[in-house]
């Protein structure tokens, strides 16, 4: 690497970019299908960011001498939408005192909420990456007269480095079951208080009653018939959470294409058709849980289709967690804990920065005791209760 000409290179579209080459730099990381060429492109393909969406593609490209080594999701932002670290209120005050704060910068995979790696390098180049990516980005943003850059759901990793580099650390927390070896899904009921167990016991014969069969899909078993449900199921979810849905149509079908074998598919199908679901997608070490929908009510079938039948699924093959996105304290009684996520931000006008960084002292401080006080009240056995089994 000594000696080499290290240039970086913007992007308005994927296609500018080779599939192999990007991969070759995700594939170096703690790889989830998110940061994927392939996911990345179905999103830009479909329509789903781009013209008309508020998500312009800015993606960044690090070389060597001609070759590629490290890449990275940019976008120019209009809006703070489909984000899920929320800065809707550093906006407001922007504003407020006569400031511009759209469009900004983010470094982000689009409406996905999960944890990885934002500066995406081959082996060997990750430092030289982030450091040139970070450098670029903040250059771009100040020659365009950005309000700030913002690079969200990074790893643990890259905010230590993103610190040493001058960088705002915001952290954030959510609802992660962590798979202990368990063999079937009573061995993890037998580590919870009697309580919680038996809640769970009930929710999910409440879930089964509903009158049909749950059943999983995954690689060709998944049909185009199983897209036009989902589609259904996601728009029902959408228009009751935020108005309207992110994802187009065509964003399925490109999942048909390309991803099947990444896609696990959970549907509750009563006389033949599909009365709700849940989209989950296949990392290495991970099964991420991503939309959720029904056409019909039924209790605890949400429960069921989400999180228990995804802990059954990750235990059967020997998936290490499942991550089932932003929020949700509700998770905790059903075994999944408080976990810190990270960003990293950078902000044009320095007393708007400083000020911002006293926000984020507080903060991390407040998470960190939220975290702590959530995991005491989690619904595993204490000490106390095994000596008495």
């Amino acid at each position: 690497m000594d000696g080499s000409q290290i240039t970086v290179e913007v992007h308005t579209s994927l296609k500018e970019l080779s599939e192999e080459d990007w991969d070759a730099c995700a594939a170096g990381q703690s790889a989830n299908p998110f940061i994927t060429f392939r996911f990345l492109h179905a999103l830009e393909k479909s329509g789903s960011i781009g013209v008309g969406t508020g998500w312009h593609p800015r993606y960044m490209a690090v070389k060597s001498d001609q070759m590629l080594v490290a890449v990275a999701p940019v976008y120019i932002k209009e809006h703070s939408q489909g984000e899920y670290v929320f800065d809707h209120n550093w906006a407001h005050a922007y504003e407020q005192a006569g400031g511009r704060y759209y469009p900004k910068m983010q470094v982000a995979v689009p409406f996905t909420p999960v944890t990885g790696e934002r500066f995406l390098a081959r082996p060997g180049w990750e430092a030289t990456a982030q450091s040139a990516l970070t450098q670029a980005m903040v250059q771009v943003a100040s020659d365009n007269e950005l309000s700030s850059v913002h690079i969200t759901f990074c790893s643990e990793k890259e905010a230590e480095v993103g610190k040493a580099l001058g960088l705002l650390h915001r952290t954030s927390q959510q609802f992660h079951w962590l798979n202990d070896g368990y063999h079937n899904f009573d061995e993890f009921l037998s580590k919870l208080s009697s309580r919680k167990r038996k809640n769970i016991r009930k929710e999910r014969a409440k879930a089964r009653a509903f009158g049909g069969e749950i059943r999983t899909f995954t690689g060709p078993e998944i049909l185009p018939e199983h897209w036009d449900a989902m589609w259904t199921f996601y728009q029902d979810t959408g228009a009751r959470k935020w108005g309207t849905p992110y994802l187009t149509r065509a964003f399925f079908d490109a999942l048909h294409e390309t991803m099947r074998s990444d896609v696990l598919l959970v549907f509750a199908i009563s006389d033949g058709r599909p009365i709700a679901g849940a989209l989950n997608f296949i990392g290495a070490e991970a099964l991420f849980g991503r939309y959720w929908g029904c056409v019909e009510d039924h209790p605890c079938l949400h429960f069921e289709l989400c999180y228990y039948q995804a802990m059954d699924w990750a235990i059967e093959h020997g998936i290490a967690s499942v991550e089932a996105g932003a929020q949700g304290e509700h998770k905790l009684a059903r075994g999944y804990l408080p976990v810190p996520t990270h960003s990293l931000h950078w902000l044009r006008d320095s007393g708007f920065l400083e000020a911002v960084r006293s926000y984020l002292e507080a903060e991390r401080k407040a998470v960190s005791d939220d975290i702590e006080i959530l995991t005491a009240w989690g619904p595993f056995k204490k000490f106390s209760e095994e000596d008495h089994q």
